[in-house]
């Protein structure tokens, strides 16, 4: 039987911190998750592997007596019982282990102290089962305990948003199978969500075993593309056209807004892709009431595509009139 090195499954070495296990921990397991990799076996194997050896790494108790365990566990193999000589390792009961300390007493564990560093569900490999599967505990022992309380998994949902949608919020509805059994929930999707934004709702995840809490809910928000603003963080952008009379001579043009358009003075020789801001006019900012954005409106100057006979004499006048100022 091969020794199973937690260190090495999840890619730390034996002084990693406990923070630098968890990374680790959660980094592999995202990427081998079975919800990320459907049907894939190897995966769902490895995901096992980084779970059982998180299990054990990730608590300080479980680590210590892992370690102490280290290249001595061939001796685990070989230990008995105490006061049941020839009763074999697993005979029952607690038991002696020699760890080299000269005393020949060894560290002694009982069944106990086996269940908590490797946990009373048995979710470990055949390498801790062939250690600890047969020692026994009495039948009321084991009757009378309890299963551990796990907290239900979370849920994802996707959901599409208009720019608009996102600005002023919206209440959605949504349906997820839980348990076989399919619920609809509504869920208040905050004003300025942003796209690519995970909207928490608490406790509609999946529901816990043994008293444990729900998981929670979480809605995937994208939001889709506007035909006239472009967002950038709480701002919005807009192209604003201008006829070429209106930038040389200065008059007003409407700015669309979501709240409706509005007029914007235009001075005289405006330029081809000059900005105006207009403040408090973007998008609103997620948790900050009636916090807005700005909305930021380029002059895109409108030339026009045809002249009438009467149009070109003016413009050869402007012409004739723009060359002998040269």
């Amino acid at each position: 039987m091969e020794f199973k090195d937690y260190y090495a499954t999840l890619g730390v070495g034996k002084a990693a911190t406990a923070t630098e296990i968890k990374q680790a921990f959660r980094k592999l397991a995202r990427k081998h998750h079975p919800d990320v990799n459907p049907g894939d076996r190897a995966a769902e194997a490895r995901f096992k592997d980084i779970n059982e050896a998180h299990e054990v790494l990730g608590d300080p108790a479980k680590r210590a007596k892992y370690d102490e365990l280290g290249a001595n566990w061939r001796l685990y193999e070989q230990a008995q019982p105490a006061g049941q000589a020839g009763a074999g390792p697993f005979g029952g009961g607690a038991w002696t282990v020699d760890f080299g300390t000269g005393t020949g007493t060894g560290t002694r564990m009982s069944v106990e102290e086996m269940r908590d560093l490797f946990g009373s569900d048995d979710p470990f490999s055949d390498f801790f089962k062939t250690f600890f599967g047969g020692v026994h505990e009495p039948r009321a022992s084991r009757a009378s305990r309890a299963p551990r309380p796990h907290r239900g998994r979370d849920l994802e949902h996707a959901v599409e948003l208009s720019l608009e949608e996102a600005h002023r919020g919206v209440t959605r509805r949504v349906s997820i199978k839980t348990g076989g059994h399919a619920r609809s929930i509504e869920v208040r999707i905050p004003a300025g969500v942003k796209d690519g934004a995970r909207v928490r709702a608490a406790g509609e995840g999946e529901s816990g075993t043994g008293g444990a809490a729900a998981g929670d809910l979480y809605l995937r928000v994208r939001v889709r593309p506007h035909p006239q603003f472009e967002r950038k963080g709480d701002d919005l952008h807009v192209r604003l056209p201008v006829p070429l009379t209106t930038a040389v001579l200065g008059g007003e043009a409407q700015v669309p807004t979501f709240n409706g358009p509005l007029r914007l003075k235009i001075p005289t020789t405006t330029q081809a892709g000059q900005v105006f801001r207009l403040k408090g006019q973007g998008m609103s900012v997620v948790g900050r009431g009636e916090a807005r954005g700005d909305l930021y409106a380029a002059v895109d100057v409108q030339l026009p595509t045809r002249l009438s006979e009467e149009e070109r004499r003016h413009y050869e006048a402007l012409a004739k009139l723009a060359g002998d100022k040269q």
